[in-house]
């Protein structure tokens, strides 16, 4: 019996949250600029940056290893603030198959927060949940703010 799972993870930011959404919408390709350390490259494969439908394929560093994932854009909400990614290549599917990203901010009452959820299924029950993934999603987020803080 396979093993589906749902985890989320909330930044707190100093700079404009939206930021993140508007990068990870228009340029995600920036992300290597900004964390180098955790991001290799970005590179849009089919349709257009931001546009559901658009295919985008990462190169990252996981547990010290560069891996590779090819998400499509499943949804852009320009009100809510958010987006879906649902990973159809790469080493992480190995593991979790369906795996799906969602990224979201939102302001909430004087808090700027970048919300990360996970959705996954596990290939066996002994695989643990992936929370090095939302670690790092979570530690990118934390290095955009303090790049837009820096050109602010």
């Amino acid at each position: 019996m396979a093993t589906t799972g749902k985890i989320t993870s909330e930044v707190e930011i100093k700079s404009d949250c939206h930021l993140i959404y508007e990068l990870y919408k228009h340029k995600p390709f920036d992300s290597a600029v900004v964390d180098p350390d955790k991001v290799e490259a970005c590179h849009l494969v089919s349709g257009q940056w931001g546009a559901p439908g658009s295919v985008i394929q990462w190169h990252y560093y996981h547990d010290g290893k560069l891996e590779t994932a090819k998400e499509i854009i499943e949804e852009v909400d320009d009100e809510l603030h958010k987006i879906v990614f649902r990973v159809i290549e790469g080493n992480i599917l190995e593991v979790y198959n369906p795996f799906i990203i969602t990224l979201k901010t939102e302001d909430v009452g004087d808090k700027k927060l970048v919300i990360w959820t996970l959705e996954f299924e596990k290939v066996n029950a002994s695989i643990p949940d992936p929370t090095q993934y939302l670690d790092l999603l979570c530690g990118i987020a934390g290095n955009m703010d303090a790049h837009f803080l820096k050109q602010s």
